[in-house]
């Protein structure tokens, strides 16, 4: 079996408004999150309650992803304001 090597470079990740995307993604799990609790016990009756808890841990992931992205984004902007940047 032939080791696998790539034939080109691979592309420059994408740039895109990350800090929206990431808070639109938390408030659509905490919607969902929210939505679901008044049916906790249809949920839980079918062995499903695990779609609750599932919505509520990915508005809390999203909370660390929006300090994650935002200091991201910070440390860029301090790199292209420093001197010499290019």
């Amino acid at each position: 079996m032939a080791k696998w090597t790539p034939k080109h470079e691979a592309p420059e990740p994408l740039e895109g408004p990350v800090v929206g995307t990431i808070v639109g993604g938390t408030i659509l799990w905490f919607v969902l999150f929210l939505v679901q609790i008044p049916f906790y016990a249809w949920f839980t009756e079918r062995g499903l309650g695990w779609w609750v808890w599932t919505c509520l841990a990915g508005a809390g992931l999203g909370l660390l992803g929006i300090w994650y992205v935002r200091r991201r984004d910070a440390a860029i902007k301090r790199a292209q304001a420093e001197p010499g940047a290019e």
